[in-house]
């Protein structure tokens, strides 16, 4: 077997884990239908399913999870040199934190249009983040403050920050 056969064999199998992953929620009831893994080196170094419902937390999506497995379990917040196995196109939410994390590729399998066919429709969230604050349907307001701006001023000029 080829390089590239015998990734792509490991392809199928680490989506393969987070579609089962993604059944064993399904079946226990923790939470919603969805699955992750983080592989790097060529193995799974982390699992995640959606526990929201079993966590009282709106943000245990599967994606979420598997990622603060992952960064405890290599203790770094800098995930170059993963890549995460989903078993739904990321939320806008879950998008967000696999951008700060920085993986290298994310591979998915159910897309968001059949996440919404089955119930979990994310285009809300899509279409509120393109429009102006006023016209959002949860209240927006920009408060300024300048202890808080002062805060950023002083990030900004300090010399040993760690960088994220």
């Amino acid at each position: 077997m080829d390089a590239n056969s015998m990734s792509e064999t490991n392809q199928r199998a680490w989506m393969e884990e987070a579609a089962q992953l993604s059944l064993d929620n399904l079946q226990s009831g923790e939470g919603g239908p969805f699955g992750a893994v983080v592989v790097k080196g060529g193995r799974i170094i982390a699992r995640g399913n959606n526990r929201v419902t079993s966590t009282n937390d709106p943000t245990a999506h599967a994606e979420v999870v598997a990622i603060r497995e992952a960064c405890r379990l290599l203790g770094t917040f800098d995930l170059r040199g993963c890549e995460l196995y989903t078993s739904c196109e990321p939320c806008p939410m879950c998008l967000g934190a696999i951008y700060w994390a920085r993986f290298d590729k994310v591979y998915f399998a159910n897309t968001r249009h059949d996440a919404a066919d089955a119930g979990f429709d994310d285009a809300l969230i899509y279409q509120e983040i393109e429009k102006p604050l006023a016209q959002r349907k949860l209240p927006m307001e920009h408060f300024p403050n300048e202890k808080a701006r002062a805060v950023f001023w002083r990030w900004k000029e300090k010399q040993n920050k760690i960088h994220y």
